[in-house]
């Protein structure tokens, strides 16, 4: 059972080191051999056992939605391309807010949605997972 926890959006949760202050006000030095992508769920182990919670923040990205399957597979192609961090979602795809990527997928002809909400991008195929993280179910 996690004993504190800690807030970070996407970004925050993509380090290798990092100083981190929990909801108690107590700080916890993030200090891995790799980065990782830490996961909202995830939980770090502290040398004394302990459990640090992640959580995700919300924060501003755009929902993309469009009128049938294969052009959200296109429009994920077209996103993929451009090493765009997406968010796969039943029937829409979530990247961080840029007007850039809004203007292209409007082109596309999807449907742009301005959203304040966490962020869990697809971790990628080269993703691995590192000692201190106690993994989601």
């Amino acid at each position: 059972m996690p004993t504190d926890r800690v807030l970070l959006d996407y970004e925050g949760r993509h380090r290798r080191r990092a100083t981190l202050t929990c909801e108690s006000g107590r700080e916890v030095l993030l200090d891995l051999p790799a980065a990782v992508q830490l996961r909202d769920g995830d939980a770090l182990r502290l040398e004394d056992g302990a459990l640090i919670e992640i959580r995700a923040a919300a924060e501003p990205l755009l929902e993309l939605r469009t009128e049938s399957a294969a052009a959200l597979v296109r429009l994920a192609w077209h996103l993929g391309n451009r090493h765009v961090a997406a968010e796969l979602g039943d029937g829409y795809l979530r990247i961080r807010a840029d007007h850039v990527l809004a203007g292209l997928a409007a082109r596309l002809g999807a449907s742009v949605l301005e959203v304040q909400t966490s962020f869990d991008p697809e971790p990628g195929a080269y993703s691995g997972h590192a000692h201190p993280l106690v993994r989601r179910s």
